[in-house]
């Protein structure tokens, strides 16, 4: 990484460059601004589908101490894309292992699955392409980086909740196929390399 794509999400002038970079020390304070701005979900830090050692009401300065940990030890946790200088989106995709455990079939003997469980663009970008901006270049990043399956877990659009782990409709449009589900939600959607 990084990459950059053309597209123009709503408020921006055609055209605009996204840039997408991996979350590093060296990128860390882009993520960490992005995520602590009005409206960024600093209620969780991308710490749901991660390890803590307690579910039950963690604190939200727990789960942005465990998610900086993460990052300083150089375990992926994800991307984020930028548009002239600014951080405007989030997409948590790292190796399968570095969550907790993401579905019932899930097989833990199984080597070079990387995991993309969550999105996050501000409401005012929202609707401009930026998600699906996002996922190629969370695939792209994964493949990049060893990746021989990408495994995620989206909904229907028409779904009450678990909208931040994306629509079922934008990975099949990548060639992702179903394996079975999560819950009665979640939608389990592989690509393979």
């Amino acid at each position: 990484m990084p990459r950059r794509s053309r597209g123009s999400p709503p408020g921006k002038a055609d055209g605009a460059e996204i840039r997408f970079s991996e979350v590093t020390r060296s990128t860390r304070a882009d993520f960490e601004n992005l995520f602590e701005q009005p409206g960024g979900p600093k209620y969780c830090w991308c710490m749901a589908w991660r390890n803590l050692p307690s579910r039950e009401h963690v604190p939200n300065e727990e789960k942005k101490r465990a998610i900086i940990s993460l990052i300083e030890a150089d375990t992926p946790v994800g991307i984020v894309a930028q548009i002239e200088g600014k951080t405007v989106g989030w997409c948590s995709v790292a190796p399968r292992q570095t969550y907790r455990r993401l579905s019932r079939q899930q097989d833990d003997s199984e080597t070079g699955v990387w995991s993309i469980v969550c999105f996050y663009v501000p409401r005012a970008l929202r609707g401009g392409g930026l998600a699906s901006a996002l996922l190629d270049a969370a695939i792209d990043h994964a493949f990049t980086k060893g990746a021989s399956t990408i495994e995620a877990y989206p909904v229907d659009q028409a779904s009450p909740s678990y909208s931040f782990m994306g629509f079922r409709d934008m990975f099949a449009a990548r060639g992702f196929h179903e394996t079975g589900m999560a819950g009665s939600r979640r939608h389990v959607m592989r690509l393979e390399r």
